[in-house]
């Protein structure tokens, strides 16, 4: 399998994020997000292992329990099933968001 990125549409999901999913299947799905500077991720929780990867651009990423971090393009953040977690947009971002099993939620 294969997608081209042009060919697939971002969902302005409000407060200045948009999702746009790339690829998926039952047991893993690649999502990618883009950010406005100031824009929220809150805080939420849900049952997929999580990974992400910034693209590009500067965000605070919040886990429950954590010390809150500064990311910045090039590094990488692993969510934990069910752990809370959120980001706050210090820049504009573009992040690449890798769920396993696959969001249903999403699609």
């Amino acid at each position: 399998m294969y997608v081209i990125n042009s060919d697939r549409e971002y969902k302005d999901l409000g407060g200045g994020t948009l999702r746009k999913v790339l690829a998926y299947s039952d047991n893993i799905m690649n999502v990618e997000l883009k950010f406005e500077k100031g824009a929220v991720g809150a805080m939420h929780k849900h049952p997929h292992e999580q990974i992400g990867y910034i693209i590009e651009g500067t965000l605070v990423f919040k886990e429950e329990g954590q010390e809150d971090v500064t990311l910045n393009t090039g590094d990488t953040y692993i969510v934990a099933p069910n752990v809370m977690h959120g980001i706050e947009c210090l820049t504009e971002v573009k992040l690449l968001d890798i769920f396993t099993p696959m969001r249903e939620d999403f699609v």
